[in-house]
């Protein structure tokens, strides 16, 4: 079950953080090829470059392992449900991946995307308090910047 979704889900959490293979590779101490080989499903990472791959995505193990691995909801693994943390996961990648936002997202970093897909997600009074609260929070950051400079 882990060798269906995980190479898919490698790719995806890599392009939605904007990192290039080289980048993961290198972060996990591995060689390009070896990466690249993780995301094509030629060979499976062991359990602490699965550790490491949750860190790098900030995510928690076992959201990440709900992530890259699928369940029939109708059997009992005696295993905790799918968390919400876990779910959200998963509906940021898709939201980040779908074929109409990669070209719209492609210069963005995380954050931005991250505060886009809950932007989506809640309702036009909300989104309008949260653009006031960003200016406000906006002013003041000017002004104290204005009040104590950066020391050179």
């Amino acid at each position: 079950m882990i060798n269906e979704l995980l190479p898919q889900k490698l790719k995806e959490l890599r392009k939605a953080n904007g990192y290039t293979q080289d980048y993961v590779a290198s972060f996990l101490g591995v060689v390009r090829q070896t990466y690249s080989h993780y995301e094509t499903g030629h060979r499976t990472p062991n359990s602490e470059t699965l550790y490491k791959l949750a860190g790098l995505y900030n995510v928690s193990i076992e959201d990440f392992m709900q992530l890259i691995i699928q369940l029939d909801q109708t059997i009992y693994y005696d295993a905790p449900p799918t968390t919400q943390s876990g779910q959200e996961l998963s509906g940021f990648l898709d939201f980040v991946n779908a074929p109409d936002n990669i070209k719209k997202f492609r210069f963005l970093n995380y954050l931005e995307k991250e505060l886009l897909f809950y932007f989506e997600q809640i309702s036009a009074e909300d989104k309008m308090e949260i653009i006031e609260f960003i200016k406000i929070k906006t002013r003041k950051h000017k002004e104290s910047a204005r009040d104590f400079p950066e020391k050179k």
